[in-house]
Order: C-alpha cells, then sequence, then structure tokens
C-alpha cells in the first residue's frame, strides 16, 4: 500500500480513511484534539502494550486516558495534523504528526503560561480488530517544555 503524505486534521483523516487501520489511527490522535478520554475504550484494546509510556504515567489503556485527561487540561485549541501516514503488513500503522496549541492549563509539571506549542511526533501502531493492541509513540517532549516554560521563566 502507498504512503500517503497529508497535512489533513486528525479528524479529517478519520472521515477520510480508507481503511480500518488508518481510521484508527487517525481517530487515537483525534482523541487528543477532542479531550474525548471515555474515546480511549473505543480506540484502545484493554490490554494495550505501550512500549514507551512515560514513568509518571500507568500504562496501558489507562495510562492513553491520563495523557488525553492532561492533553485536554493543559492545552486549549489543540490540532493534530497527519504530515505522514502508512499502512505496513500485519496492521501496523506508521504516522508523523504535528500537533498545535497553547498552553492554558497545568500540564507536565508546569503552571499555564499561554503560550503558543507547536511540536511533532511519530506514533506505530498495531491495529488488530478494529482497536491498537501494541503503541511506539515518540514526541518532542524537550521541545514542548521548552515552549511552556519559556512564559513561566519570564513571568
Amino acid at each position: 500500500m502507498p504512503a500517503i503524505t497529508t497535512a489533513n486534521t486528525a479528524s479529517e483523516m478519520v472521515r477520510s480513511a480508507t481503511t480500518t487501520a488508518l481510521r484508527v489511527a487517525a481517530r487515537e490522535l483525534e482523541l487528543y484534539d477532542t479531550g474525548d478520554v471515555a474515546g480511549a475504550d473505543e480506540v484502545f484494546a484493554p490490554d494495550l502494550i505501550d512500549h514507551n509510556s512515560a514513568a509518571d504515567v500507568a500504562s496501558g489503556i489507562d495510562g492513553m486516558r491520563a495523557l488525553i485527561a492532561a492533553t485536554r487540561d493543559g492545552f486549549t485549541d489543540r490540532q493534530h495534523r497527519i504530515l505522514f501516514q502508512e499502512e505496513l503488513p500485519g496492521g501496523w500503522v506508521v504516522l508523523h504528526w504535528r500537533m498545535t496549541a497553547t498552553h492554558a492549563g497545568d500540564a507536565f509539571g508546569f503552571a499555564a503560561s499561554g503560550n503558543p506549542v507547536d511540536i511533532n511526533g511519530q506514533d506505530i501502531m498495531r491495529v488488530v480488530d478494529g482497536k491498537i493492541t501494541e503503541i511506539y509513540h515518540v514526541e518532542e517532549m524537550l521541545k514542548l517544555t521548552q515552549q511552556i516554560s519559556t512564559g513561566a521563566q519570564e513571568a
């Protein structure tokens, strides 16, 4: 299957996805944009394996719920754009995405700064029976903390 390069929002990609795996992958990012914590049950398998869970966050589906809530509570105007996606054999999907938002609430140990944020990330996930069963994810967390801490240091 050929790779798809785009800059559509996650919501646009959910509506236009040509396969279940691509739809589920885009829906995962859409959960962060909408703050829909309950939607995690629709997208992630109950026994999800998160290969990159944060040290202070529960693993598996509970960890994903916590990350969705932290993003919802810490940032407004959240928008993920899918820059690249490809479905691979075995249900694997690769996404390269960009998230823009405003740091408007406590997040990741930082009080609200009001600063705009703009980071990239990559997700590699396996979709089985319409749910994500495994996920590897890498986000520009250093860049994010630099962007949100800048305002806190100047205040």
